[in-house]
């Protein structure tokens, strides 16, 4: 059974080195949908997305462990991985 499977909503999502990157929204097309208002990571705003989410691909998790969904990319690099929709 593929890991993407066990993602859920309200999971935390980490880096490669265990920085708190965002929380899950949803599974949304073959992404992670991260949730509009979070703490995360200063590279997606570090709390406030008024008006849209950001995006990560189901590619980028390497594993999921219990409540966590920890990616293959390092926090310096995140920012480059995001994807966002704007909404209207």
């Amino acid at each position: 059974m593929s890991k993407h499977h066990d993602i859920r909503e309200d999971m935390e999502v980490i880096s490669a080195d265990g920085a708190h990157v965002g929380t899950v929204d949803e599974i949304s097309h073959h992404r992670i949908k991260l949730k509009k208002r979070d703490g995360g990571h200063p590279a997606i705003g570090g709390g406030s997305h008024d008006g849209h989410h950001h995006y990560l691909s189901l590619g980028l998790v390497a594993e999921v462990e219990g409540d966590r969904v920890r990616l293959t990319v390092s926090s310096e690099n995140v920012s480059g991985f995001l994807e966002e929709k704007h909404e209207v």
